[in-house]
C-alpha cells in the first residue's frame, strides 16, 4: 500500500516526461517467448489463438540466447475482473535458467479467469511475490493494460503490414502505388495520408512508408477481440497518436503504441526497486516478438516488462463480407482474388487458418485453399491446388450452433456457380460468405453502346458479354498494326441488372488510322482470343447544329469536318448539299419540298464513310415570302443619241427605270424591305417604304420603282433580282428580273450609197461586243477589247434600215438600232440612153454621202 501511494505521487510528472521523451517509440527489440496452446486435443502456435477458453493449456518457453548472464523470470497471471482479486495459485512463475523449464512449462487456463497476462523480470528476492501482490491489490489495473496491449499490437500489426507492402511497390510507377495503397488500406481499414499522392512520384512510397503515417480506421473487431474494459475505446488514443508529431515525431504509428494507457500502468507500478516497461507483441508462428519503448534495466529501479495475452472470450468470427456484393471472380484464373473486407485481422494476423473456397456444385466436392493477401486485397485462391473438403462444423467449441444459409447448388457446366468461404479462427471453425465464381469462358460479345469508334482521339466504348469476369486482356487490332491496348472495368453508367455482364472500355485511338478493326479478346484458360468487328470513323468531324426555317426546303449545316456529308433527313425530305458557298464549316443543303420541323428535334446526318449522326435542329420562323407579278423597264431619254432597242425580253437598261410589282400572301409587313442585286452580289441596294420607293397599292400588293443608274452606278452589269428581308435580317428566295444592261451612246451613222460600210459617232462604243449587217451575224464586225475611240467602222445594215449589234453586257441577245432615215442607194446606169463621156472629159461628180442623225425631239411642254 505504501508503495502505491509513492508511485500515485509522480503520476501526472511522469504523464508529461513521458510524452516528451523519445520511449514514446516503440522500436526496441525486446526478448522473444515461444507459446503454444492446446484445446480439446489440437495445439496451435500463439499467432494462430485469437482468444483463449477456460481449460486451454499455455506452453510457454523464453527463446533465449545460450549464453544469456541474466537471469529473467517469467510470470503468467490470470485475471477474474477489476472488483476481484486474483487467488495465488492463478500466478504461475517460471524461472527460465532452471534446466526444468528448457522444454516449457505448461498453464491451464482457470474456469473463472477472464484476462491473461505475461510479465518478464530480473531475478531478485521477493520479486514474485511483491509482483503479485501489486496485482491482487489493483487488478483493474492490469486488466486495462492488458486490453491495450492487445489492442496496439493489432493495430500494429495492420500498420506494419501496410508498410511492408507498400515497400515492394515500384516507386516510380504512380498507378501501382495508388492501386496497391487502396487495395491495402480497403482490406486493413487504413486510410493513408492522401497528401502523399501531391508528391513526386519517386517520393510518394516514402512518404507513405516513413514521412507520414495511416490514420487506423476503427472496424470494431480488434476492439472486441482486445476486450477492452476501459472507459472509452482505447484506440481513440492510438488513433491519433499514430499520426500526430508529439507521440510519434513524424514517423509511422510502430513506434507508438498505447502510450497513455501504459504510461498509467507504469506511473502507478514503479517503486524504488522496479520500473515497469510495455512490451507490444508481434506473433510469428509460435513465438512472440516484443518491441520496447524503453531498454530494460539490471540496476534498480530494475525492469519489468508487461505482455498481454489473448483475451479469455468466447470467439469473436471475423465479419468478412465481399468489397461489392455483385463481384463475379474467375475460377479459370491461375490465381483468382476474392475481394474481401470487413476483417483487417484476417490480412494482418494469422488467426483466420486453413481457409478454403468450398464450390457448391455438383459431383466431387472441391475445397480451393484460400490465403489472405492484403496486397492483393482479398483471399487468394490457386487453381492448381486442392485440399480434402473440410467436414461441415455443425457446432462450434462452446456448443452454439452455427446458422449456416442455404446455397444453391450449380452443375459443372453452368457459367456462374457459387463458392462458400470456410476456414478455422483460431481453434473454430467458421463459415464465412458465398460468393460468385464464373467456370467457363464467356461468350457472346458485342458492343451495346451507341457512341462510334473514332480515329484521332479517345474513346469510350461497353461491350456486353455472357460472362465477363475471366476477360484477362482486350486488344484493338486489325491484324497489320501493332495492337493497341485497350481498359476495362466492370459495370458501365446505368447498367443496373445488367452491370455483371458489362465492360466499360477505354480506347486511345490518337495514333490509330480509319479502317476496320476488331476487339481481340482473351480469357484466362482460352487458347484464342474472341474477336468483335468494328470500325474506327474519322474523328475530326464535329456537328454544331441545323437552321432552318419554318415550311422552307432549305437549310444550314454547321460544324467541323463536314466535307464528309452526304445528307441530312430532316423530317419526310432527304436535304442535300447544293455546292454553292460550302466549306469545311458549313454546308448548305435543299431538298424537294419544304418542312416545318420542331425547333430542338433531331436530324439525322448520313456521311460518306456510312456513319450516320444526330444533329439538333434550329427551327426558325417562315422566311418571307414574295410573287413577282409583273415588271417594266422604261428606257431614259436621250436627246443627242439614237436609241438602241434591246434583244431579250428580260434585258433591263442600265440609264433606264425599272417598275415591278410584288405581292404577299399576307399583310406586307411596313417594316420588310426589298433588296435588289446582281446573282453574283457585286452591288446591291434596299428599297422600302420610308424610302418612298416601295408604295402600297393594298395591303399586299406593293410598286416597287428602281432607277440602276443611281443606285448601282455605271459599272453593274448582269442578272439581277431581287428578295424580301424581313425586319430582323431574315431573306427570303431570290426572284429573278431580268439581266441588267449597259448600251453604247451613238450620236451619228455616216454611210455612202453602194459602200459596204458605214462610220459610227458616239461615246461608250466599248459596250459593243460586235456590229453586224443582218440578224444572223454572217459577217460580225469585232468590237476589239480596250477599244476606247468615238467612231467606229460598221457593216452597211443590209436591208438599209437597221443596223444589229451585241452588247457585251447579254451578248447572246440581238440588240438593233434603226437609222432615222434609209439609206439612199443609186439606181443601176441604163448604157444605152447615156452616152459615153467624151475622153479626157472628167464624169460627173458622184453625190454626196448622206449623214444620218437622230430625229429632233419635240420640245418639252412648258410647265
Amino acid at each position: 500500500m505504501k508503495l502505491t501511494k509513492v508511485a500515485v505521487c509522480f503520476f501526472a510528472a511522469f504523464i508529461t516526461a513521458a510524452l516528451r521523451a523519445d520511449n514514446a517509440r516503440f522500436d526496441l527489440v525486446g526478448p522473444r517467448i515461444d507459446v503454444r496452446v492446446t484445446r480439446a486435443g489440437s495445439t496451435l502456435p500463439i499467432a494462430e489463438v485469437p482468444n483463449l477458453q477456460p481449460g486451454d493449456k499455455i506452453w510457454v518457453k523464453a527463446d533465449l540466447p545460450p549464453d544469456q548472464s541474466n537471469h529473467l523470470l517469467l510470470i503468467v497471471a490470470f485475471l477474474r475482473g477489476t472488483t476481484n482479486e486474483p487467488p495465488d495459485n492463478w500466478f504461475t512463475k517460471i524461472e527460465t535458467w532452471d534446466k526444468k523449464t528448457a522444454e516449457g512449462t505448461t498453464v491451464t487456463v482457470p474456469d473463472e479467469a477472464e484476462q491473461a497476462i505475461l510479465f518478464i523480470a530480473p531475478e531478485t528476492g521477493g520479486d514474485f511475490n511483491t509482483l503479485r501482490s501489486a496485482v491482487k491489490g489493483k487488478p483493474g489495473l492490469f486488466i486495462r493494460a492488458d486490453a491495450d496491449l492487445n489492442e496496439a499490437s493489432f493495430e500494429q500489426q495492420r500498420i506494419e503490414r501496410y508498410l511492408a507492402a507498400m515497400k515492394t511497390v515500384p516507386q516510380n510507377d504512380q498507378k501501382a502505388i495508388q492501386d496497391r495503397s487502396a487495395k491495402l488500406a480497403s482490406t486493413l481499414a487504413l486510410k493513408p495520408n492522401a497528401d502523399c499522392f501531391k508528391q513526386p512520384v519517386d517520393q510518394q512510397v516514402n512518404c507513405l512508408t516513413q514521412s507520414s503515417a495511416p490514420v487506423l480506421l476503427d472496424d470494431g473487431h480488434g476492439q472486441s477481440i482486445a476486450d477492452a474494459l476501459s472507459t472509452g475505446a482505447s484506440s481513440d488514443f492510438i488513433n491519433a497518436a499514430s499520426y500526430t508529431q508529439p507521440a510519434g515525431a513524424g514517423l509511422y504509428s510502430a513506434y507508438v503504441g498505447a502510450v497513455v494507457d501504459l504510461v498509467h500502468l507504469v506511473s502507478l507500478m514503479r517503486t524504488a526497486q522496479y520500473q515497469y516497461i510495455p512490451g507490444i507483441a508481434f506473433p510469428q508462428g509460435s513465438t512472440l516478438n516484443l518491441k520496447l519503448n524503453a531498454p530494460p534495466s539490471f540496476h534498480k529501479p530494475e525492469s519489468v516488462i508487461v505482455v498481454g495475452l489473448p483475451a479469455i472470450q468466447k470467439a469473436k468470427l471475423p465479419p468478412l463480407h465481399p468489397h461489392d456484393p455483385n463481384q463475379v471472380s474467375c475460377l479459370l484464373q491461375p490465381k483468382m482474388t476474392l475481394p474481401l473486407e470487413g476483417a483487417p485481422l484476417v490480412f494482418s494476423t494469422s488467426f483466420a487458418h486453413d481457409l478454403v473456397l468450398h464450390l457448391n456444385r455438383t459431383g466431387a466436392p472441391v475445397d480451393l485453399p484460400l490465403t489472405p493477401d492484403a496486397f492483393e486485397g482479398g483471399l487468394v485462391a490457386e487453381k492448381e491446388k486442392q485440399r480434402e473438403p473440410l467436414h461441415d462444423a455443425e457446432m462450434q467449441n462452446d456448443s452454439t450452433p452455427i446458422a449456416k444459409a442455404v446455397v444453391k447448388v450449380g452443375a459443372s457446366s453452368d457459367l456462374i456457380i457459387t463458392g462458400t468461404i470456410r476456414g478455422y479462427w483460431g481453434f473454430d471453425s467458421f463459415e464465412g460468405p458465398t460468393l460468385n465464381v464464373q467456370q467457363v469462358a464467356g461468350k457472346d460479345w458485342k458492343i451495346v453502346s451507341e457512341t462510334q469508334l473514332l480515329a484521332g482521339q479517345d474513346n469510350h466504348l461497353t461491350l456486353k458479354g455472357d460472362g465477363i469476369a475471366c476477360v484477362q486482356h482486350i486488344a484493338l487490332t486489325n491484324n497489320k498494326d501493332q495492337d493497341v491496348d485497350v481498359t476495362f472495368r466492370p459495370g458501365a453508367g446505368n447498367a443496373g441488372k445488367d452491370a455483371k455482364d458489362i465492360l466499360a472500355l477505354d480506347i486511345s485511338l490518337k495514333k490509330v488510322q480509319p479502317g476496320g478493326y476488331s476487339l481481340a479478346i482473351q480469357q484466362y484458360g482460352a487458347s484464342e482470343r474472341d474477336n468483335v468487328p468494328l470500325t474506327a470513323y474519322t474523328g475530326n468531324i464535329h456537328l454544331d447544329g441545323i437552321k432552318i426555317h419554318g415550311g422552307d426546303n432549305k437549310a444550314v449545316l454547321t460544324g467541323q469536318g463536314l466535307k464528309d456529308v452526304v445528307s441530312v433527313q430532316i423530317a419526310d425530305q432527304a436535304f442535300m448539299p447544293t455546292g454553292d458557298g460550302n466549306d469545311d464549316k458549313t454546308v448548305h443543303l435543299e431538298a424537294k419540298s419544304g418542312v416545318s420541323p420542331g425547333d430542338g428535334n433531331d436530324a439525322t446526318v448520313k456521311l460518306k464513310d456510312g456513319r450516320t449522326m444526330t444533329v439538333t435542329i434550329s427551327a426558325e420562323a417562315p422566311r418571307p415570302d414574295l410573287t413577282l407579278l409583273s415588271f417594266k423597264d422604261t428606257p431614259a431619254q436621250q436627246s443627242d443619241a439614237i436609241p438602241v432597242t434591246l434583244g431579250a425580253k428580260d434585258d433591263i437598261p442600265l440609264n433606264g427605270k425599272l417598275t415591278f410589282v410584288v405581292q404577299t400572301k399576307d399583310v406586307f409587313p411596313r417594316t420588310q424591305t426589298i433588296e435588289v442585286a446582281t446573282a453574283d452580289g457585286s452591288v446591291h441596294t434596299s428599297l422600302s417604304l420610308a424610302a418612298n420607293n416601295l408604295v402600297l397599292q393594298d395591303a399586299h400588293t406593293t410598286i416597287a420603282t428602281l432607277e440602276p443608274l443611281k443606285a448601282f452606278g455605271q459599272s453593274a452589269f448582269g442578272k439581277l433580282q431581287m428578295r424580301p428581308v424581313a425586319e430582323d435580317g431574315t431573306p427570303g428566295d431570290w426572284t429573278p428580273l431580268g439581266t441588267l444592261v449597259r448600251t453604247p451612246q451613238i450620236t451619228n451613222i455616216h454611210c455612202t450609197a453602194d459602200v459596204p460600210t458605214c462610220t459610227v459617232d458616239g461615246g461608250n462604243i466599248f459596250l459593243v461586243e460586235s456590229f453586224a449587217a443582218d440578224k444572223d451575224f454572217a459577217k460580225p464586225t469585232e468590237v476589239p477589247t480596250g477599244f476606247a475611240e468615238n467612231t467606229f467602222t460598221v457593216p452597211a445594215p443590209a436591208d438599209g434600215t437597221t443596223l444589229y449589234l451585241k452588247l457585251r453586257d447579254h451578248p447572246e441577245a440581238v440588240a438593233a438600232i434603226t437609222l432615222p432615215a434609209p439609206l439612199q442607194r443609186l439606181a443601176p446606169a441604163q448604157t444605152a440612153q447615156t452616152p459615153s463621156p467624151e475622153p479626157n472629159t472628167a464624169p460627173a461628180t458622184q453625190d454626196a454621202a448622206p449623214v444620218l442623225k437622230p430625229p429632233a425631239l419635240a420640245p418639252a411642254p412648258q410647265n
